[in-house]
């Protein structure tokens, strides 16, 4: 099998992974068709492994297998809604066992505590806190007893941003839900990702306007003076993937975002 190219910088990264044990692994990344989800693909493929991909679009899932395939990596997917709970019982039904999991949830939205939208309120909860938990709870039976899980929450949980305490509030709740995790399933490792915000698909997709004002607005707020992007992120994610001592922590790649 061929690994995806790399560009050069990644070439001793990728050696670093290859020597953790991820060559010949299987890892199912939820989400893996576009933005972070599908930076962890890409480097878990180039470190030698196979990917089972979750999305929630047909033609989407089928168009991102092809670009594998024909770039000689190895990966299968089906179809999955993370804010359903049937549905995710259905996919990993399908999956007879895996090595790692990253399953950062569905779309959600972000409402005020003033809100009446009660839908928008809890949508976090329901789309990224338990999507996530019971992505897991269907995983831990097949999961390597040498695995690991990577949660993802984000940088808001740690400094939260006004208007969004539901928000928040999920952010922080899935980082507890990742330490207890960890006592729960060890030996199998589980880890949180925290990103700030990062300039992937779903900002893209935003009015160029919004999007310029949020970046400089979340820019002065950082150590760093920049968003980040998903190439980042994916990084942390093999990281917690690969490092075998490393369980029950939150990973933040947020530029110094959550520093006093």
């Amino acid at each position: 099998m061929n690994a995806l190219p790399v560009p050069t910088h990644q070439a001793d990264y990728q050696t670093r992974q290859k020597a953790t044990g991820i060559s010949g692994k299987t890892a199912v990344i939820i989400g893996g068709t576009s933005g972070i989800g599908r930076a962890v693909a890409n480097r878990f493929i180039a470190a030698g492994g196979a990917v089972i991909l979750g999305g929630r679009s047909q033609e989407t899932l089928d168009a991102e297998l092809a670009r594998i395939a024909a770039a000689g990596g190895t990966a299968s997917g089906h179809v999955v809604d993370m804010a359903a709970r049937e549905s995710v019982a259905a996919f990993f039904a399908r999956i007879p066992r895996l090595d790692y999991l990253f399953a950062p949830g569905a779309a959600y939205q972000v409402a005020s505590i003033h809100s009446d939208d009660h839908e928008a309120v809890e949508s976090p909860f329901r789309s990224k806190f338990w999507g996530q938990y019971h992505a897991v709870r269907e995983a831990a039976p097949k999961i390597s007893a040498d695995g690991a899980i990577v949660l993802m929450s984000g940088a808001a949980g740690a400094r939260p941003i006004r208007g969004a305490s539901a928000y928040a509030a999920c952010n922080a709740a899935i980082e507890g839900l990742g330490r207890s995790l960890a006592l729960d399933l060890a030996p199998v490792r589980v880890n949180t990702v925290s990103p700030g915000t990062i300039d992937s698909d779903l900002w893209q997709r935003r009015p160029a306007e919004l999007r310029a004002h949020a970046f400089d607005s979340y820019s002065r707020s950082t150590a760093l003076g920049r968003v980040g992007g998903v190439d980042e992120v994916a990084d942390a994610v093999l990281f917690l993937f690969g490092n075998g001592y490393t369980t029950g922590t939150t990973l933040f790649v947020d530029g110094g975002y959550v520093l006093p």
